[in-house]
């Protein structure tokens, strides 16, 4: 018999490509499973172009009717950089000597002679590659097109565990990636072309943090770029960033308020318990208490413990455990270059107001006066001109990094650095 493969496809999420595990045609009946995402899908034929059937994914059911399509979605990236490029392109590899293995990653080098300023970008949360692709945007080519073109060279890098890189990307937190940032900052110091008196870091999101664990601990850092950096500890950023995504999706106030009250519950049961295991059987513990005063059928039960059941595990391991306790202040309060920290005033992830200024009171506070902080009016997480700034609009914009943004990035980076 023919084996037969599958993979799912979820534009709005900008997830691509998912790989299907088992394939059972049976008639006109279909049954795919697709363990990646704990889902699968059954479905009968209807005709030859429509399938009718549900959804099944973490305890949830859905129905679920697709009608055949000739051709995939596909995104207008208007802004993604098209040759002939007026800059030289190395790939390069180095070592991170903390753990010993090789990240991989491109470096573009500005037309002429050198030694160039240079920027290390370090992606946020979650495997990155080195574009830091997203919902089929590439913010960090854009990027590095755009600073490379303004005399300035760029080195950004797969994660590790990611494309070239090797290393393994699970178990490690931001304190291990501030290890792969430096070895990445430490290859541009060896380089011939680069000036290494000029050389920075730039962090999106978890990378903004990335690069300040760095530059507390590096005095060679010679500036920093927040972009969108979190300036709150993981735990409150957390919080805000759920209430404000529900609030924009527009749920009810009523279920927003219940929703906080058990993730801080949650997240606080979490930081209290370093013990994985207890904390997930006393996080349970509780939770099942809650529920049960409320008397829910025996099916609604089973589906929101398989939902809190993930929503543990989504919180115990060593990334999150490290993410809520860190409180980013001790890092910037050490930082003594010169700091750019910019942030959308849309941005429902890493609230603008709030880290924005926390980063500016904990740069201050260690004696540095040289900070600059911007809100970007209409702007979101990535720095895209949106509606809401809701995630779930990331994908259905064209623009992958606006061109403000961009200019003033660039912009400063050349006035600090003194660039002819």
């Amino acid at each position: 018999a023919e084996i037969l493969e599958a993979t799912l496809d979820s534009p709005d999420q900008g997830a691509f490509g998912i790989p299907c595990g088992k394939v059972n045609l049976n008639g006109d009946t279909i049954d795919v499973d697709v363990p990646a995402i704990q889902g699968s899908y059954s479905g009968v034929f209807s005709n030859d172009t429509l399938l009718s059937g549900a959804w099944k994914q973490g305890g949830l059911f859905f129905i679920l009717n697709l009608k055949k399509g000739t051709n995939a979605v596909v995104y207008n990236r208007p802004q993604e950089p098209k040759p002939p490029f007026p800059y030289r392109v190395e790939e390069v590899k180095f070592i991170n000597k903390a753990e010993n293995f090789k990240l991989a990653g491109s470096l573009t080098l500005p037309e002429g002679e050198g030694p160039f300023a240079a920027v290390v970008l370090i992606s946020g949360s979650g495997p990155q590659d080195r574009d830091e692709s997203v919902f089929n945007h590439k913010p960090f080519w854009v990027l590095a097109d755009h600073l490379s073109r303004k005399g300035i060279a760029v080195l950004r890098y797969d994660d590790r565990g990611v494309g070239g890189s090797e290393g393994k990307h699970e178990n490690a937190s931001s304190l291990n990636f501030a290890d792969d940032a430096e070895a990445a900052f430490d290859y541009l110091t060896h380089h011939p072309l680069i000036n290494k008196k000029k050389i920075g870091l730039a962090g999106h999101s978890e990378g903004g943090l990335i690069a300040s664990i760095v530059a507390a601990r590096n005095n060679k850092v010679a500036f920093v770029v927040s972009l969108a950096g979190p300036g709150i500890n993981g735990r409150d950023l957390l919080l805000k960033q759920t209430g404000d995504i529900m609030r924009v999706s527009g749920a009810p106030q009523a279920l927003i308020d219940e929703t906080l009250a058990t993730n801080a519950k949650v997240l606080d049961m979490a930081i209290e318990e370093s013990d994985q295991e207890l904390f997930a059987n006393n996080a349970m513990e509780w939770y099942v208490s809650e529920l049960d005063k409320k008397n829910p059928g025996e099916d609604e039960r089973r589906a929101k413990i398989s939902e809190f059941t993930q929503a543990i595990n989504a919180v115990n391991n060593p990334w999150m455990r490290y993410f809520l306790k860190t409180d980013p202040a001790q890092f910037w309060s050490q930082v003594q270059c010169p700091v750019l920290a910019i942030n959308g005033e849309k941005d429902t992830q890493v609230n603008h107001e709030a880290n924005l200024n926390a980063i500016k009171r904990a740069v201050n506070r260690g004696g540095n006066k040289k900070i600059k902080i911007v809100a970007l009016a209409g702007q979101n997480h990535i720095f895209q001109n949106c509606e809401s700034g809701s995630p779930a609009e990331y994908i259905k914009i064209e623009e992958t990094f606006s061109p403000v943004s961009l200019e003033l990035i660039s912009s400063w980076i050349r006035e600090s650095m003194k660039i002819k």
